[in-house]
This record gives C-alpha cells, structure tokens and sequence, in this order.
C-alpha cells in the first residue's frame, strides 16, 4: 500500500477509535452512545461528512505535548436529517472527557461558521467535562468565540442543543443562547456551579441530578425545553422538531401535506367549553381536535404549565400554537408563563413560523410575589413579543378574555390578523362578579339584601359584557363561529394569510424589557 495512503487510514482509525475501547465501555456502561454513534442515530444512513478529524491540540503545558488524539474531543460535519442539510457538532466524552480546548473550539466555531454562511441548521450534541484546565485562559477564550457565533447565528438559523452527558459552567452557555434544549434523564447536568461548590459556598447538600439533571431543568428552571428517557429517544425527538422548522430565516417551513381533510368538522366542540365559566377543561383536547391527525409537538411542557406551547398543523403548514390551559390555575398569565410565551413567540416569528393563539384568560396572576418579582416586566415581554411579530397571527377566544391578558393574548389591538370567538367568550375588563362589586359597591352596601342585589347585577352584566357580540360590534372580533367549524376556518385564514406583508419601523433593534 502507498505509504501516504497508509497514514491517512492510520489517522482516520486513531481518529474514530477515540480514547480507546476502554473508554468506550464505559460510556456505553453508563447507557450513553459515543459521539460517533450519536451522529449515526442523528442522520440520515451515509450522509455524514466529517471535517476537522485531523485537528489536534497545540499545548505542551502540563505533559499535553505527549497525549494527542486526532479531533481533540469533538467529531463535526454536515449531512441529512431526512433529506435536509444540516451542520452537526459532537463532544467525545472518551477524548480528554471532552473539554473544550483552543483546538476543539475552533472546530466548532469552523463548523457554525459553515453553518451561518449556507443557511443550514446547527445540531450541538453536548458532552463534556468543561473548559480544558490545563490550557487556561486559551480555552476560556474558545467558549467565547463559540457564544460568539451562538449570538450571530440567532434567528438566523435554527440552533438546537442536545444535552448527552455534563455540561457545566461557562458550557452551559451556548446552550442557552441556542433555540432549544434537550435534556436526556439521568444522565444529563447543567449547572452554573456543581453540587460540590454549592456546598462550600451555601452550605447546601445537593446531587447533581437535583441540581442540574433534566427534571429540574425541564420543571423548575425551563432551561430544557425537551426531555428524553434515553438519547435514542432524545435524537428522534431532535429529528421531528427540525420537521417543523425552516432551514433559515429566508425560508418557509416545510408543507407536509396530510389527509385529514381541511373541511373536518367536530360537533362536539359546540358543547365543550362547561356552562360554569369557573369549571376547567383540557385546552390540549382542542388543540389535538384542530391539527392534522391530532398530532402537536410541545414544547416546555413540564413548565409554566398554564400556558401551551407547542408545534402542529394546520392543511399541511407548520404552525406555532399559544394556549391558555384552564386546568392548571385557570391559564392565568404569570411570570414563567409570560416569559415562556414570549420567547416562543419570537422564535416562530423568526423563522416564518404562523402563530395560532387559543385564549381562555382570566388575567395576570395577582399577589405580592408575582408583584415584587416583576410580573410587569415579565408580563410586558409576552406583549413585546406579539406585539413585534409580523409573521401571520390568529386568536380564537374560546372562552375568557379579561383585563390587560386580553391586550397581550394578539389581540386587534397589536396587529392579530384575525380575531374570532366562539359564542362562549366573555371579553370585559374583569370577571363580572368582580367587575359589580366595584361599580356597584355603594348600591350594594345600601340593600337590604346584599347578596341578591349583587346576584342581580352580576347577572346583569354578565348579559351585557359575558360575551363576545359588544367586541364584536367595534370590530375587534372579525367573528364569532361555532366551534366545530374552527379547523376549517383557520386553515383558510392561513391559506390566506401565507403571503401577508407587514413591517416594524427600521431600527437596529428594539429594547424587550428582559
């Protein structure tokens, strides 16, 4: 064999055995696939290109100069996720456990850089011990330039990070910057500072998994937005959430097309929503009942669960859905469900992403906590959000539109596109019970018999304002339909809707109250 071709298969085996078979055993042992195998899994059968396998670390501090292994930790590249591009980066655990060196940044960075230029989707699959001690300050500079191109890359292209293993301290920043996270059960961590740090400083015992694993993270913080019982699963569901994703912002979304029919009608929507406007139901029910084949991809759906976020279709277009949930303390808005809402919303409206809102609100959530946390602030990003997209929004107000969460839920007000109601609603400034005890307090006072005047009044203005016809009158409902003909209404009002053109003032960008 010609000696130079015998080197480079010498060094593309070295390359791919990483840091040996031992190495890999453990990995394995732990129910964790190595970041070759991930990349088999992730696409689709041959379509991997690999580039930087040859890279190497330039250090000698500490010994380094005699421990080199080509690729230094990190396997990237570009292939196919079901025919589409993508651009693909994954740390190896068995290499150095994976941390970031001068060397193994730059292959990121090279690979993001690839990504931005031709419009493909970065996939980050996550597994590392952190920064690379004995470099120093070198591999604290590498993770900058990667938060760097994170920031860049923002709605731009899709960014999606994939929690395999640990990732701590400054890692655990790109991941952050990125569109979405995903986190595999017990053998996932993200932390700031481990358990070990936490204890010298604040004197708390904790685990890594009650700290940082993907429980904590996908129901305390909302860092991960997915969760995964094993990383076959997490790889699959990192697979059908790009199905629902351009591949750039230049680009619309892909049109699966579907059999289920446009014109579905489902009569037992008339009698969905309980005559009691105090009793709950399962907005879930209502969104499977519209989309194509019942199918909707949550996001977040172990956070904030008073708000609904998630991923569906509508005659075959990707659709972004925002939802009240009635079941979980009245689909009142607070500071995770804003916050929560807000930042999906910006997300579909930077990548061409039609938003579907289903409004059952009774309003912000009240209380000293909510206040001194900063409900204002964080209420006024879910209205900044709406109120900025200029990609096709639909509101349906199945039931309760109250106070200033009608405002912030795209209504007229801040360019919804179409408002419609089922004869369910109720739009007013606030409960009618609440509502009649202000303004007819005095009355109230002066009866002789105060709980039936105030009985009477409620219902008195229930009549007058627990619907949807006063809006409606000034034009901002465009119409109240009966509830089984929703599907087929909205899939013609995004049909519609598709080619719309609408603009922000020029600008640099605007000031969200973060």
């Amino acid at each position: 064999m010609n000696q130079h071709l015998k080197k480079l298969l010498d060094l593309r085996l070295k390359a791919r055995e990483g840091g040996g078979e031992a190495r890999i055993d453990d990995q394995h042992k732990k129910g964790k696939l190595t970041a070759r195998e991930r990349i088999d899994q992730l696409l689709d059968e041959g379509s991997f290109r690999e580039t930087g396998m040859f890279v190497t670390h330039q250090s000698s501090n500490f010994g380094l100069d005699r421990q080199k292994i080509p690729g230094d930790g990190v396997v990237t590249g570009y292939g196919t996720i079901n025919g589409r591009p993508v651009a693909v980066f994954s740390q190896d655990f068995t290499v150095f456990g994976g941390s970031l060196s001068e060397a193994h940044a730059g292959k990121i960075c090279r690979i993001m850089d690839f990504a931005l230029k031709n419009g493909l989707p970065v996939i980050g699959l996550n597994d590392s011990g952190g920064a690379r001690i004995q470099e120093g300050v070198a591999s604290l500079g590498g993770y900058a330039d990667i938060f760097l191109r994170n920031t860049q890359a923002s709605g731009v292209i899709p960014q999606i990070s994939a929690i395999m293993g640990p990732c701590a301290g400054g890692a655990v920043y790109s991941p952050a910057i990125t569109d979405f996270i995903f986190m595999v059960e017990h053998t996932s961590f993200m932390f700031v500072t481990g358990p070990n740090v936490v204890k010298t400083v604040t004197h708390e015992t904790v685990s890594a998994e009650e700290l940082g694993g993907a429980e904590a993270h996908a129901v305390k913080s909302g860092v991960a937005h997915f969760t995964a019982a094993n990383e076959l699963d997490c790889l699959t569901r990192v697979k059908k959430l790009l199905g629902y994703l351009p591949s750039n912002c230049e680009e619309d979304p892909p049109f699966l097309p579907t059999e289920d029919p446009s014109d579905r009608e489902d009569r037992w929507l008339n009698d969905f929503i309980p005559d009691n406007p105090n009793k709950p139901y399962d907005m879930h029910e209502v969104i499977r009942c519209l989309a194509d084949e019942g199918d909707f991809f949550e996001v977040q759906e172990k956070f904030a669960q008073n708000i609904i976020c998630g991923f569906t279709r509508l005659g075959g277009q990707s659709i972004g859905v925002v939802a009240n949930q009635p079941q979980s303390q009245a689909g009142v808005l607070d500071i995770d469900a804003s916050t929560k809402a807000a930042r999906f919303v910006r997300f579909c409206d930077c990548f061409n992403i039609s938003i579907l809102v289903l409004e059952d609100v009774p309003g912000f959530l009240p209380g000293t906590e909510q206040e001194w946390r900063g409900i204002i602030r964080h209420g006024a990003k879910l209205l900044y959000a709406f109120c900025e997209a200029t990609v096709p929004k639909i509101t349906v107000i199945t039931r309760k539109a109250y106070g200033g969460a009608y405002d912030v839920m795209n209504s007229k007000h801040i360019r919804g596109d179409m408002n419609i109601a089922w004869p369910s609603a109720e739009i007013a400034v606030m409960g009618p019970k609440g509502a009649v005890e202000i303004i007819f307090r005095k009355e109230i006072e002066a009866s002789s018999d105060p709980e039936e005047a105030v009985k009477m009044k409620t219902d008195e203005y229930r009549e007058k304002f627990a619907n949807p016809f006063a809006a409606a009158e000034r034009g901002f409902i465009d119409d109240v339909i009966e509830p089984s003909q929703t599907r087929r209404i909205l899939i013609q009002a995004f049909g519609l809707l598709k080619n719309k053109v609408d603009t922000n003032p020029r600008k640099k960008h605007g000031n969200i109250p973060l």
